[in-house]
């Protein structure tokens, strides 16, 4: 071991914040999804990354292979996203919740090795991004709306916007809207037949409700906002690459929802604010000498947060006890 040896330098930096803040946002996204279907349905999504990969991939080969505009092409990948998670859920769905979390979970895996060897099509392990001679770029279409945002920062008093100050504000503006949207649509009837298939399915199937088509409804809207997820998350690398949409990334979108407590939307943004903060705050603090080694410790210091918040507050940090479920 050595000395700990923290670098406020670089927590304090405004670009390290930003590009966290980005993160962040994103993953309010990716939790919003899951979110609807464990906090309000109660089916276990473990497929989230393979939503997000579909969105990403169907912008990204609309975009550099065609040259769409990503106006159109978004809600060609929103599509294309709640499409496929129709697709996976008619059959899935009528699994038993764990199998239903494990086929999820696979089909996400499928998604991701397809992109790896349809080479032609998705450029395999490299992935897509802008072409050598900048005629082609995945993020094109986004430089008009990056730079009419920088001039408004300009006009209002901001000197020299950091070059992630666009879509930091455009990713929770959408991330905020997301969680309007969802707040207002599960407190309609609607809402309370998702609740009511969390509770007990049998006895809203009893009701006349065919639960299966509630579903898959909200498991095609997790699909489409992770779609968005996956979008903003290609634009802030700049490329849309296999290894962005591991199962890993599905976990840090149950771990904001943990975080954050089910059923509670503005929880999330709580949530994935300590999520993101402890894991980017982290790299500035040297805990040991070995770069594998100390990213280790992080995750093992996350991991461990959430067994104590798991052990003393369960219903997270913004959740109710009330909406907590246990199955028979």
């Amino acid at each position: 071991m050595i000395p700990l040896a923290i670098d406020f330098t670089a927590l304090t930096d405004v670009g390290f914040l930003m590009g966290a803040g980005v993160i962040a946002g994103t993953y309010v996204l990716v939790a919003l999804g899951l979110q609807l279907n464990v906090g309000f349905t109660g089916i276990s999504n473990f497929g989230q990354a393979g939503f997000m990969a579909i969105g990403a991939y169907t912008m990204g080969i609309l975009t550099i292979e065609t040259g769409i505009s990503f106006w159109i092409s978004l809600p060609i990948a929103i599509a294309a996203a709640m499409l496929f998670a129709l697709i996976v859920g008619l059959p899935s769905l009528r699994l038993r919740e764990d199998y239903f979390a494990i086929a999820t979970l696979a089909l996400a895996e499928v998604v991701r090795i397809v992109a790896v060897n349809w080479r032609e099509t998705t450029g395999g392990n490299l992935g897509l991004s802008c072409s050598d001679d900048g005629s082609k770029c995945f993020d094109e279409s986004w430089i008009n709306v990056s730079d009419s945002i920088e001039g408004l920062l300009m006009d209002i008093g901001w000197s020299d916007p950091e070059s992630l100050a666009p879509l930091l504000i455009v990713v929770w503006i959408v991330a905020l809207i997301g969680i309007v949207f969802l707040r207002a649509i599960t407190n309609t009837p609607w809402g309370r037949v998702l609740r009511a298939v969390r509770e007990d399915e049998d006895a809203a199937r009893a009701l006349g409700k065919n639960t299966l088509v509630y579903k898959l409804q909200s498991l095609a809207i997790s699909g489409g906002i992770a779609a968005i997820a996956g979008f903003f998350l290609a634009l802030n690398i700049a490329s849309v690459a296999p290894a962005s949409f591991e199962p890993i990334f599905t976990f840090f979108g149950y771990a904001v929802l943990i975080l954050g407590g089910l059923a509670s939307y503005w929880g999330l943004i709580g949530g994935s604010l300590v999520l993101w903060g402890l894991i980017e705050g982290t790299r500035a603090v040297e805990l040991v000498e070995s770069a594998d080694d100390q990213a280790a410790l992080r995750f093992m210091l996350i991991g461990l947060l959430i067994i104590l918040l798991m052990a003393f507050r369960p219903q997270g940090m913004f959740g109710k006890k009330e909406e907590m479920v246990l199955g028979d």
